[in-house]
């Protein structure tokens, strides 16, 4: 009888550690090999989600930006070797806020392969945050194991160095911050934005990338792909005042 009481109790502790539905880190099978990672700081007294996205692979996984609480990173790795006996391989962080870079000179002392665009190192070095192993000069295009996927600047939006990301075959657009959730009230923190050129930059998106099947903005739901529209309506809301 002990020891089914034992073998219960660490099902469900291992269940505790590695399921999807935690508090302070929430995982979601996306499509295929392609899952959501959420995690959540605290902006403006209330509590904020921030997304980011890994995809697995047959050479590993790669992660789209890391997550905003620190303290998740870990229990992030350790999730995706233990449900997919794989190792992080890569990482790419879309612009130079620390909810897109935390952590990611971590990911450099466990191997990880860690990228972002010349000027989000320019900006990480100035104000002082994480800073990538390899800078990207130009839009570019990545082949890992079975999957492309392709950067891409856009223009200034809602940080001057906000990148997307864009698997081709898969037709999912990763837009981060530079993109707004359908969810979103309000088009959030301006502190770095160029209000006047995100539209602009975000037709470029829409002209770029047509028909995507999923997008995947910084913060919020991505259960709608008309994030790029509500995005432009919100800077038009914003423009007015």
């Amino acid at each position: 009888m002990k020891s089914t009481a034992i073998i219960l109790f660490l099902l469900v502790f291992s269940l505790g550690v590695f399921g999807q539905t935690g508090d302070a880190l929430k995982i979601s099978q996306l499509s295929g090999d392609f899952y959501i990672f959420t995690t959540y700081q605290t902006y403006k007294d209330a509590k904020v989600s921030a997304n980011g996205m890994y995809v697995v692979t047959d050479e590993g996984v790669v992660l789209i930006d890391t997550p905003w609480d620190e303290t998740q990173l870990q229990p992030l790795l350790n999730y995706i070797k233990e449900k997919h006996n794989k190792d992080v391989v890569m990482s790419v962080s879309t612009h130079f806020h620390e909810d897109r870079t935390n952590g990611i000179e971590f990911l450099r002392t466990k191997g990880v392969k860690t990228y972002t665009t010349k000027k989000t190192d320019e900006l990480s070095q100035k104000k002082g945050y994480e800073r990538a192993e390899f800078l990207l000069e130009k839009d570019t295009e990545f082949k890992i194991g079975q999957y492309k996927f392709q950067t891409y600047y856009p223009g200034e939006g809602h940080a001057p160095d906000n990148i997307v990301v864009w698997f081709p075959n898969e037709r999912i657009l990763y837009g981060g911050c530079f993109i707004k959730s359908t969810e979103a009230e309000d088009i959030g923190n301006l502190s770095d934005a160029n209000i006047d050129e995100w539209s602009n930059s975000i037709k470029n998106v829409q002209k770029k990338f047509k028909n995507p099947k999923f997008v995947i903005p910084g913060h919020d739901g991505w259960a709608s792909t008309k994030s790029l529209k509500h995005t432009l309506k919100l800077i038009k809301k914003t423009r007015k005042k």
